[in-house]
Order: structure tokens, then sequence, then C-alpha cells
């Protein structure tokens, strides 16, 4: 598989071997966007949850979104991110899927609210290396699925 361009800052992709592990463990939740001749656009790399809390609903995390600005605002991201979350409910049983973003970036902000569905569950303070925090969002992928704040310890 080709890599993304490295020279498009919104494409740079993490370290080979993040992908290795990811493209290993779960092969169906990584998708690219092709504009022909092997040319790739974007892409979506996600992985399962591979330490639930004990009883607690199977949950698909997305790591990775990225669409060459030349792709933008044509429907590229909605597509990948559609097919990651059937990947996730239909291969792997899960019931949500989340995500981290930075609060700063209104955009990506926009895109997984307005567009995809997703709701911020939680801030988590300086996520990322240079000290900005993040959102932790969630998508419900089936009707009743735990993508909710959960509740405290005092029973259901």
């Amino acid at each position: 598989m080709a890599l993304p361009n490295p020279h498009e800052p919104c494409l740079t992709p993490p370290p080979r071997q993040y992908y290795y592990y990811h493209i290993l463990s779960w092969p169906q939740l990584l998708h690219v966007a092709d504009a022909g001749h092997g040319t790739i656009v974007g892409y979506v790399l996600a992985k399962m949850d591979d330490e639930p809390a004990a009883g607690a609903a199977a949950h698909g995390h997305v790591t990775s979104l990225a669409v060459a600005r030349t792709h933008r605002r044509l429907g590229v991201a909605s597509a990948l991110m559609a097919a990651s979350h059937a990947a996730m409910r239909d291969v792997f049983g899960a019931a949500y899927a989340s995500l981290h973003v930075r609060v700063g970036n209104a955009a990506a902000v926009r895109l997984y609210t307005k567009t995809l569905g997703y709701a911020v569950h939680d801030v988590e303070a300086k996520y990322y290396a240079d000290g900005e925090d993040a959102y932790d969002m969630r998508k419900e992928l089936v009707p009743g699925g735990t993508a909710r704040r959960p509740r405290s310890g005092r029973g259901g």
C-alpha cells in the first residue's frame, strides 16, 4: 500500500510501525480514498479498544483521519468514516466509536459534530505533546450504544 504524501501536512503519516500494528490487528478498519492511478487523497486509520473495562461495550477508536486539501468538502471524510464505522459495528460488534480532536481545531470539531454526528464526551487536559487539550468525542453506532458518559459506580 502506498503511504500518503508526507509533503502535505495533513497527510503526514504516523511512524510506519504504527500503521503496521493497526493493519495487522484490525485490517478492516483502514480505509483509503484513491483519486485514481494510485493517488491516495485521504485515509482513516482506526482500531478496536483492545483493553475494554469489564462489562463495557465494545468500541472502536479513530486514530487518524486525513484528506488532502484538494479533496476536502467533497464527502471524502464522510465516506471514509462511514466505512470505518460500518466495519467497527458489523465486523467487531462495536456499540460506539470514539476519537480525540484538538479543542482549537474548529474545522475538525465542526466536521465531527455537524456532519458525522459525534458529541463531546469529555475534555482531556494537555492531551497533546504541545499541551493543547483534546475533546474525547463519541458516536453511537447502534441504537442504545454506550457512547454516553458512563454512570458512577452506583449500580445500573
